[in-house]
């Protein structure tokens, strides 16, 4: 007796359940952002609308400020992800190919940052912004993620995987650091980019919690920081906070879609090289 052989891989049985299950919440999520407030809070509850109600969708898109709101949110993001990707790209090439006195010391300091929680460091930070007069500006927002110390580990890791007679080749031919860097080492360096850049957009995208102590004036708000105020002390619209989170998820799945196959091989390659 032969056994027949899978159409697919054995484990795809048990990724499929797994992958069902992750998905849950996004799909619950979806589908009760087309109940009304009624339905929703209803005992016990029910998974499946009874009908298609848009008003959690049209009590967002009313609101004159949700278009502000997602235009801060890109901006913000947008501007980390971008700033981090051009200084963490010269700080990490520089740890990993330029030795000066005290190098090891400086990325051994850095390092220990990424243990510090947040919480211990958001009063310096609120003070430092005041003094900047940023406080209520998307600079306060900007600014204390322009670069961060994971990204420079992240890529310097990178970096130091790739061979170095490639760099000293054209270091022959007569090209200087930053000319080896932009035209030979970042782009062998696509994959960890791509993954700092969507890492980087997730956390500032999804941040709620800097914006809440940076930001008084509902113009300035972000998008996590505006679905705060569809929930009151006396009524929450329950409707509206799932639209508001359907269309505040949209962009994070987007980008994850666009990037998932570059994010996944540089997770493989950085599996093989160890």
């Amino acid at each position: 007796m032969t056994l027949r052989r899978l159409p697919f891989s054995p484990w795809h049985l048990v990724l499929a359940p797994l992958a069902l299950l992750f998905a849950a919440p996004l799909i619950w999520l979806f589908l009760t952002s087309f109940m009304s407030n009624a339905q929703i809070n209803q005992f016990p509850p029910t998974i499946i609308p009874d009908a298609l109600h848009l008003t959690g969708y049209d009590y967002v898109l009313s609101n004159g400020l949700f278009p502000r709101w997602f235009l801060n949110s890109a901006i913000v993001s947008a501007a980390a992800v971008a700033s981090n990707l051009v200084l963490c790209s010269l700080a990490a090439y520089a740890f990993a190919r330029m030795r000066f006195r005290g190098s090891n010391v400086v990325f051994g300091l850095m390092l220990t940052t990424l243990v510090i929680p947040f919480q211990l460091t958001m009063i310096p930070t609120f003070l430092i912004m005041k003094e900047l007069g940023l406080i209520d500006s998307l600079g306060a927002l900007i600014v204390p993620g322009l670069v961060s110390a994971f990204g420079i580990f992240l890529l310097r890791q990178f970096f130091v995987s790739l061979p170095r007679e490639l760099e000293e080749a054209a270091r022959i031919d007569g090209c200087s650091r930053l000319t080896v860097l932009v035209k030979i080492v970042l782009p062998l360096a696509r994959p960890a980019l791509t993954t700092l850049a969507v890492l980087t957009f997730l956390t500032v995208w999804n941040d709620l919690t800097w914006p809440l102590i940076a930001i008084s004036s509902d113009e300035n708000y972000t998008l996590q920081l505006g679905l705060t105020t569809f929930q009151g002390q006396h009524r929450t619209e329950w409707a509206a906070v799932m639209a508001g989170d359907v269309l505040t998820t949209l962009p994070v799945l987007i980008a994850f879609l666009l990037a998932q196959r570059t994010f996944i091989q540089s997770l493989t390659s950085s599996a093989v090289k160890g």
